[in-house]
């Protein structure tokens, strides 16, 4: 019986702002607008250059959704130079490319003209679905709309944009309402064939939150939705779970294929109390499994050339340095 095979990328993780128009019962990323609420362009680079000289081969860019909406932020934004958000993660994503790092946007919502438009400078983009009910953490939440967001990883595979979503488990949806989002992925993965993977992320309750009092899920119930996501999803899509929030050698077994990015420089800035797994642990945690490096795209999307011409020389070199780091890690 062929040896399973458990993936993982090495990444940058890069939140331009935390600034965000949602106001969700269990997120403590989001801050009010400040002077300060942006990430810097030159600390980016910095990470961006030290990132790369570590090996990493992502960049992840995410940031609060539609951060403009809120008043005072678009003032801060002009003395950085830009007109709005996007026209600054734009510009970083083309930094990432020049020190040799694919970049990969989470934006929250977007409409299809500024995914297509971000997608001339990303190798994969994503967005979690999180649940398909209307639970009361989401209430003051308009982004979380469930039809919104379907609608927009649909949006996504009339592009041919090699996509990521997930599920948040343990937010007040129920059992038959995960069926039903993984259900709605398996759907739209039918119809575009764009879903790289789906992350399935227990929710971690956080102080000074609305939920903070709120049990998280067992380990138990993280297995049996694994289990009911590999039931119904296409054996190519692979499931993902974070393994800083949970402990991924009991949930392997259960039906993972993929780890996500880990990083070696930057921290978990949605949850920075739940340090990375350094990557040699990684290697502990997936057992009897072969553990092997990815790119943030995924390779048959790569056969397919489902990605911006001015990535295919770097795409080619990176996926030719992580093969010599995994021939490497074999000999050794």
């Amino acid at each position: 019986m062929p040896r399973r095979i458990i993936t993982y990328s090495r990444n940058v993780f890069l939140p331009l702002t935390t600034v965000c128009h949602n106001r969700c019962g269990y997120c403590s990323f989001r801050t009010p607008v400040t002077e300060g609420c942006i990430l810097p362009p030159p600390q980016v680079e910095d990470t961006l250059r030290r990132g790369a000289a570590l090996g990493c081969t992502e960049a992840l860019f995410t940031f609060g959704e539609r951060p403009g909406l809120e008043p005072g932020f678009s003032g801060v934004l002009e003395k950085m130079g830009y007109r709005d958000i996007l026209d600054c993660c734009f510009d970083l994503c083309e930094k990432a490319i020049g020190f040799g790092l694919l970049p990969h946007t989470n934006a929250g919502i977007l409409t299809l003209e500024e995914m297509e438009r971000l997608s001339r400078v990303n190798a994969s983009m994503g967005l979690m679905l999180e649940t398909t009910a209307p639970v009361p953490a989401h209430r003051n939440s308009p982004g979380k709309d469930p039809s919104v967001r379907i609608g927009m990883i649909e949006d996504a595979g009339r592009l041919r944009i090699p996509f990521t979503t997930g599920v948040l488990l343990g937010i007040g949806e129920r059992m038959d309402d995960r069926e039903e989002s993984f259900m709605v992925i398996r759907d739209l993965h039918k119809k575009y064939g764009h879903i790289q993977e789906v992350i399935i992320q227990n929710f971690c309750p956080k102080d000074n939150t609305p939920m903070a009092g709120c049990s998280p899920v067992s380990p138990e119930e993280i297995c049996l939705a694994i289990r009911i996501a590999r039931d119904i999803l296409p054996d190519e899509v692979a499931i993902q779970i974070p393994p800083n929030l949970a402990d991924a050698s009991m949930l392997i077994p259960c039906g993972v294929d993929d780890l996500g990015g880990v990083s070696p420089l930057t921290i978990d800035y949605v949850n920075p109390e739940h340090p990375w797994p350094q990557l040699r642990e990684l290697a502990r945690l997936v057992g009897d499994a072969e553990l092997r490096e990815r790119l943030c795209i995924y390779q048959r999307y790569i056969e397919k050339g489902w990605y911006p011409p001015r990535l295919a020389p770097l795409i080619s070199h990176l996926n030719q340095m992580i093969h010599q780091r995994s021939d490497r890690s074999a000999e050794g």
